[in-house]
């Protein structure tokens, strides 16, 4: 362990202490403070802040990509969380944060969970349910994903949770199978009941906001059904009443996956509705509705003032809904997202 410095976080007032062996981040994750966070890689931004008080210099910085950070930027005094190490005591101004995910954050545990089932869900998504068995109790908020480390590998993958948090200490998954996945071939290959994998959570912000009421349109494709899965099933298990709508892509009738259960919570959920579409519907008998999901939203929702999103599926699905839902009138603070990736950044 190396030495270590306060780091203050404006304008929220928080501090923390930060071994200089860690990155801030994960030194506030130990400390249960939420920081904005995506791929924990230097790949994405989401955690890019500025340095108001400190030295540079007395900054080091993990590998990380200049798209996410650009060289100027960094002279300027931006500098990204999850790849910073202090060597001195800092002042950092967050430039993006939510005051609510931010004071109710729940502190990252170590464990060691059995599987309980794998099964296939479509041709190349699996279901994966494991329980923990080992280390501190895991919690969580739904929205919110679980890192994997692949055996013998020693290299991580992450996975949002699709169920909310249960006494059974049950974890559930969908995860997209890759032809090329470090963790996806593990899992299609050589995973079966019984055996035990090592985790670490929770990571993530995509979670309901809880002191808002107002509409939402939910976004996915993919294996991002997992995390919005969450979500939804936690609005039915607390009878929240907010009006809601899930707009779902795929490319066949064959890559829908619970169907039965989506379609169950119409009639949990008060105004809920859940809209499938299919981009290559070719030979299939459908009469829904068809195209790319971005442009059945554009079809259906000429209004989104006022209104939350949660977003989650493949980067260009993700960028593609954002943009369409501020030009709709959504405000970008009300938009939530997870970008599923297929490298050390959330895989599913």
């Amino acid at each position: 362990m190396g030495e270590k410095h306060r780091v203050r976080f404006e304008p929220v007032g928080i501090e923390i202490e930060v071994d200089e062996d860690q990155t801030i981040l994960r030194a506030a994750f130990e400390q249960g403070v939420q920081l904005m966070h995506g791929c924990k890689e230097g790949q994405c931004a989401a955690c890019k802040s500025f340095v108001l008080e400190g030295d540079l210099d007395e900054i080091e910085l993990d590998r990380y990509s200049t798209f996410a950070l650009p060289d100027m930027e960094r002279e300027e005094g931006q500098t990204l969380l999850c790849r910073a190490h202090a060597y001195d005591d800092l002042t950092i101004e967050l430039l993006n944060y939510d005051e609510e995910v931010l004071r109710s954050g729940l502190p990252i545990r170590k464990g060691t969970v059995e599987v309980l089932a794998n099964d296939p869900v479509t041709h190349d998504m699996r279901h994966l349910v494991v329980q923990q068995i080992a280390g501190e109790e895991i919690k969580y908020f739904p929205g919110q994903y679980m890192d994997f480390t692949v055996p013998d590998t020693g290299e991580v993958r992450s996975f949002s949770m699709a169920n909310t948090p249960n006494r059974d200490k049950r974890f559930e998954f969908v995860i997209k199978i890759y032809p090329d996945g470090a963790f996806s071939q593990f899992l299609a290959n050589r995973v079966k009941v019984g055996d035990r994998l090592e985790v670490e959570a929770p990571f993530g912000t995509c979670t309901l906001r809880e002191n808002r009421t107002s509409d939402i349109v939910f976004v996915g494709g993919g294996a991002g059904m997992a995390p919005l899965l969450g979500l939804l099933r936690s609005l039915a298990e607390r009878q929240v009443e907010r009006r809601a709508v899930l707009y779902y892509g795929a490319r066949t009738k064959a890559d829908l996956c619970f169907e039965k259960e989506l379609r169950a919570l119409e009639d949990q959920i008060p105004g809920f509705r859940y809209v499938p579409a299919l981009s290559e519907p070719d030979g299939d008998d459908w009469d829904g509705e068809t195209g790319l999901i971005t442009e059945v939203v554009r079809a259906n929702e000429p209004d989104l003032e006022g209104k939350d999103a949660y977003v989650c599926g493949p980067p260009p699905m993700v960028d593609a809904a954002i943009a369409l839902l501020t030009q709709r009138g959504m405000s970008e603070q009300n938009i939530f997202y997870d970008k599923f990736t297929t490298t050390g950044e959330p895989e599913d």
